[in-house]
């Protein structure tokens, strides 16, 4: 049995190595790239240290971020997924390159109820080619779900891709 730090690490490690792969993977596209969920930002900051030539824009109810993590005013969008989703595919159509989202609590039954409320809404806004990267199992209807890159613990993250053409 797994300890909560075990776990707490192959998270950790599995986020990292599949952010890893999606932002080589996605190096070539031009869309946006959304973090869904802020935190203290750990993940904004290192998308922000390792994306090139493409904005990174943060969905979060409140910013409560580190300093040093903390994105600027003009790519926040503030309010609840739920709403801000929607309204983000107005304004930026299927454009985003990368999706990642952190949203889900240490609840695996809400986590999920969760996942099949928001999937719809990220599912349009990825463009061809996009990659969706999540902690909890995501359930679309056109997206493909990848197998993980090497140092990702299975289960702890999961890479889907629209249009699944990227192996």
């Amino acid at each position: 049995m797994l300890s909560r730090l075990d776990l707490f690490i192959d998270r950790m490690v599995s986020q990292r190595a599949c952010l890893d792969f999606a932002i080589a993977q996605t190096a070539a596209m031009t869309g946006p790239v959304f973090e869904l969920g802020l935190g203290n930002g750990r993940t904004y900051h290192h998308m922000r240290s390792y994306v090139e030539d493409r904005d990174i824009y943060v969905f979060e109810r409140a910013v409560a971020s580190h300093p040093d993590s903390t994105p600027p005013e003009d790519r926040v969008i503030l309010g609840d997924v739920r709403q801000t989703l929607p309204a983000s595919l107005d304004r930026f159509g299927p454009t985003a390159s990368l999706v990642h989202a952190d949203l889900g609590g240490h609840n695996r039954e809400k986590n999920d109820v969760f996942a099949r409320f928001v999937s719809p809404l990220v599912e349009p806004l990825l463009a061809p080619g996009g990659l969706m990267v999540s902690s909890d199992r995501m359930y679309f209807d056109s997206l493909t779900e990848l197998s993980l890159p090497e140092g990702a613990v299975e289960g702890r993250c999961f890479i889907y891709c629209r249009d699944g053409d990227i192996r």
